[in-house]
């Protein structure tokens, strides 16, 4: 394993990160995706998965059976399926792995199929319509898994064994897959180390996402790969200081009512000093997530958009 992490990134080369794990970039930067999301590669000969697959990139509806993999092309994920298929060279992809199914990690998975024959295997299809302010968090209605995975069930392969962790919260089913071989999980968007992971009501869940945090802190494992961002080195101590942030914003919450009344932008202004504005609409999911988990508390409660202690 490497605690070596790229500077300067380019979309669609594949790069080692140890004996059986490869990354390749899509090309679709955002301040929501940072570099763009990152497809794990898992194996280096014979049998390989692929780990969210990215953002489709034709334009057209990816349940055309006409589809054609190779013009699989728009500014968000242009040439992202070519690049997998390089990167896999003469080893057959046999499994196509989601982590959930947010636009940004799943469509591609349909035109990869179609050009591999390999199954869609992982979390479970979500038809949700999210009102968060994400462009990118919208859930992709068209994937279809041909095999659901739950908690503890594996994948193999040539030199390789990947197992579910259901670790909901982020979204209801979002799973992170653990190579049982190196001691590597990856982790999607559940844990990060640029940045912390939205949780936007109605389908996040602050007190699930909370309960998934310490499912992982309470394991042993070696290094984190996340969709997006650097490789997390030290997983245990990175776990364990965002479970004390989101229990630092929850107090910083109760502190604000405690004073007054409040609505969600004007918490938002006061918890987040010189946050980016296009960051403020996915803030407030979050701080929203706080108060309906607080609610269900009984401490605290609202009524036209006002928010006070209960």
């Amino acid at each position: 394993m490497t605690d070596q992490w790229p500077d300067t990134i380019t979309a669609g080369e594949c790069e080692q990160h140890e004996a059986l794990v490869r990354r390749v970039l899509a090309p679709n930067p955002s301040p929501y995706t940072y570099t763009g999301t990152q497809t794990w590669l898992v194996g280096n000969k014979g049998e390989i998965a692929v780990i969210d697959p990215g953002p489709n990139g034709s334009g057209m509806s990816i349940g055309d059976p006409k589809l054609d993999p190779k013009a699989h092309k728009d500014l968000h994920g242009e040439g992202h399926v070519d690049a997998i298929l390089a990167a896999a060279g003469d080893a057959k992809i046999t499994a196509i792995i989601c982590t959930h199914t947010h636009r940004d990690h799943s469509p591609a998975a349909i035109p990869l199929k179609a050009a591999t024959g390999a199954p869609i295997i992982g979390c479970a299809p979500l038809m949700l319509s999210d009102d968060g302010p994400r462009s990118d968090s919208a859930f992709d209605p068209d994937y279809a898994p041909d095999t659901i995975l739950s908690d503890g069930d594996t994948v193999t392969g040539d030199g390789w064994t990947l197992e579910a962790i259901e670790t909901p919260g982020h979204t209801s089913n979002h799973i992170c897959y653990a190579l049982q071989e190196s001691g590597a999980v990856f982790t999607g968007d559940h844990v990060m180390k640029w940045s912390t992971s939205v949780v936007s009501p109605p389908d996040g869940n602050m007190n699930d996402y909370m309960n998934s945090l310490q499912k992982l802190y309470e394991r042993d494992d070696k290094i984190y790969y996340p969709a997006h961002g650097p490789a997390v080195t030290k997983p245990r101590q990175l776990v364990r200081g965002m479970i004390g942030h989101r229990k630092s914003r929850e107090r910083q919450i109760l502190k604000i009512l405690e004073a007054a009344p409040s609505d969600i932008p004007a918490m938002v202004e006061q918890m987040y000093k010189g946050l980016d504005p296009r960051l403020k609409g996915a803030a407030g999911r979050s701080v929203l997530a706080h108060l309906i988990d607080l609610e269900a508390q009984k401490r605290a409660k609202e009524a036209n958009d006002i928010w006070s202690l209960a």
